[in-house]
């Protein structure tokens, strides 16, 4: 199965224009099975989601992950995640809140097919505030008992990030799209997940659209796990 991660900075390219339908031309490029965005919601209101989901869906088979709370909005703190309708039932939800002095919150997605989870986070750029709540991801991973991948822009600009024993995939440079400096985009892998590739998409659509690159890693879950 192949995961992609993604920043979309609310589909404001680097021309400054708001085009989110290069943000789908980009999720379609990447042939994903499942996608996690960042930013995927304005912030004003009542954080209405930025996407086209009907062209999403129409075009690319994906559908969006119930978190919302206002039902305009992709997701929950900007967080969504898109998944292939013809790959997977539709996921249990589940919103996790996390420390923080403003307003931040993941989101984890529950599929039943080989029984894993998807955890999708935005983390805060203070670097003490980060680590509580990288603490609590990983502690809420390990308390489910089910594979778990987090994935996300984890705002650490540091080669380690701080989650114990659990595996860290940093797939390469992706921020920013113009000139890329820093890793903020990864993945943390807990229990049984085998990484298999990974790297960073680079086509020239996905380095206009936002002013991060998107992550894709591919990966196994061994067995057949049926318990979410």
């Amino acid at each position: 199965m192949r995961i992609a991660s993604y920043n979309i900075r609310k589909a404001v390219g680097l021309d400054w224009r708001r085009d989110p339908h290069r943000i789908v031309d980009v999720i379609g490029e990447m042939d994903a099975d499942i996608v996690v965005l960042q930013e995927a919601d304005k912030r004003l209101g009542q954080r209405p989601g930025v996407l086209p989901l009907d062209r999403l869906r129409d075009e690319h088979g994906f559908i969006l992950a119930r978190h919302s709370l206002t039902g305009q909005s992709h997701g929950w703190h900007g967080n969504a995640i898109l998944y292939r309708a013809g790959r997977f039932r539709p996921p249990g939800t589940e919103r996790i809140p996390l420390p923080a002095r403003e307003p931040r919150g993941a989101i984890a997605a529950h599929f039943d097919v080989n029984g894993f989870a998807v955890v999708g986070a935005h983390l805060a750029l203070t670097t003490g505030i980060r680590k509580q709540q990288l603490h609590a991801l990983c502690a809420h991973a390990g308390n489910s008992g089910i594979p778990t991948i987090i994935a996300g822009d984890f705002n650490h600009w540091g080669r380690q990030l701080p989650v114990g024993g659990h595996e860290v995939i940093t797939p390469g440079l992706s921020f920013h799209a113009s000139r890329r400096v820093a890793a903020l985009d990864r993945f943390v892998l807990c229990g049984d997940v085998t990484a298999l590739t990974f790297g960073v998409h680079t086509s020239l659509k996905a380095r206009r659209a936002s002013d991060h690159l998107p992550v894709v890693l591919d990966f196994d879950i061994p067995g057949d796990r049926r318990t979410c």
